[in-house]
C-alpha cells in the first residue's frame, strides 16, 4: 500500500488509472479505523481493480464545542488495518492540501438535510458534501463506500451525487455491530466502562421499535413514545433526537408505510453517538 498526500499526486494517479480503464473503489474516513470502515474496503477490493480509502478529520464538519481537536487521530495504527482490508493507496492530505488559504467555495444540499442531524448540528452536512465533492474530484472514484451508520449522510450525497450529475455509484453497507449490539463508531473509544454498557440502550431501544412494528403498530408517534421511553431510561442517556422519517427523502411520517428510517442520536456522558433501523411496512 501506498501512503499519498498530496491532491495533485492523487489525481494524476486516478487519471492514470481511468485511462487505463481500471475501476476505482473509493471508501473516505476520518481515520481511527474499526471493523465498519474495513468492511467497507473489503468491499471494495472485491468490486474492484484499485482500492483507494483516505484518512481525513475534516474541519469543516464540526461545529463550535465539537471534538474537532479531541477526534481520535492515529495514523501509524490505521495505515496496517487499511493495506490488511485490501486498500491500495491511501490518501491523507493536510487541511492546508485541502483547503489552501483563501478557500471559499462550498457545496449545499438542503432539503435532505435539514433534520435529525442536521438540525442538531447546524452547517455539519455542508462541511461533508463539500469534502466528499472534493474527495470525488480528487479519487475519480468509479464507486464510493459509505456505512449506513449515517444514513442521512448517505442520503444527502446520493442527493448531491443525482442533482450535480456525478459519474460515482454510491454504494451503502449495512451497520456493523459489536456482538452485544453497539454499532462501531470511531466515537466509542470515548466511553467509559460504564458509559459503554448504557450505550447498548440505543440498540436495543431499536429493536423494541422493530418488535412494536412486527406486532403491528403503524403510528410513527407510537414506536417513537416507545423508544424515547426506553432511553430515558438509562440516566447517563440524553437524547439528541428520536425521528421516524420517510425514505428516501427523510420527510415526516403521519403513517407508517412503505420503507422508513428511525434515527437516533444520543449522548452517552460527553459522547455523542448515532444509531438507526429501518422499518418496512408492505402495502
Amino acid at each position: 500500500m501506498e501512503i499519498i498526500t498530496s491532491v495533485r499526486e492523487m489525481q494524476a494517479l486516478a487519471r492514470k488509472w481511468r485511462q487505463g480503464g481500471k475501476s476505482i473503489g473509493f471508501v473516505p474516513t476520518m481515520g481511527y479505523l474499526h471493523e465498519g470502515h474495513l468492511t467497507l474496503m473489503r468491499k471494495a477490493r472485491t468490486e474492484n481493480e484499485i482500492t483507494v480509502a483516505s484518512i481525513f478529520v475534516n474541519p469543516l464538519q464540526f461545529g463550535v464545542g465539537e471534538d474537532y481537536e479531541e477526534y481520535p487521530r492515529d495514523l501509524e495504527r490505521d495505515a496496517p488495518l487499511a493495506e490488511a482490508a485490501g486498500v491500495d493507496y491511501l490518501f491523507v492530505p493536510t487541511v492546508r492540501e485541502m483547503y489552501p488559504r483563501g478557500y471559499q467555495t462550498f457545496v449545499e444540499v438542503t432539503e435532505v438535510t435539514r433534520g435529525l442531524c442536521g438540525a442538531s448540528r447546524p452547517g455539519h452536512f455542508r462541511g461533508v458534501t463539500t469534502v466528499v465533492m472534493k474527495l470525488f474530484n480528487i479519487v475519480k472514484p468509479d464507486r464510493a463506500y459509505f456505512g449506513w451508520k449515517d444514513a442521512q449522510q448517505v442520503q444527502v450525497i446520493r442527493r448531491m451525487v443525482e442533482d450535480l450529475n456525478l459519474d460515482v455509484e454510491i454504494i451503502p453497507v449495512p451497520i456493523v455491530r459489536e456482538a452485544d449490539g453497539l454499532a462501531l463508531s470511531s466515537r466509542n473509544v470515548y466511553l467509559e466502562p460504564e458509559e459503554r454498557k448504557a450505550a447498548l440502550v440505543l440498540s436495543r431501544s431499536l429493536k423494541r421499535a422493530e418488535e412494536l412494528v412486527a406486532q403491528g403498530e403503524r403510528q410513527p408517534e407510537v414506536i417513537k413514545e416507545q423508544v424515547k421511553q426506553m432511553i430515558e431510561a438509562e440516566p447517563l442517556a440524553q437524547i439528541d433526537y428520536v425521528e421516524l422519517v420517510a425514505l428516501p427523502d427523510l420527510t415526516p411520517l403521519e403513517q407508517l408505510q412503505g420503507q422508513a428510517l428511525l434515527a437516533l442520536a444520543v449522548r452517552i456522558g460527553k459522547t455523542r453517538l448515532i444509531d438507526n433501523t429501518v422499518l418496512e411496512v408492505e402495502g
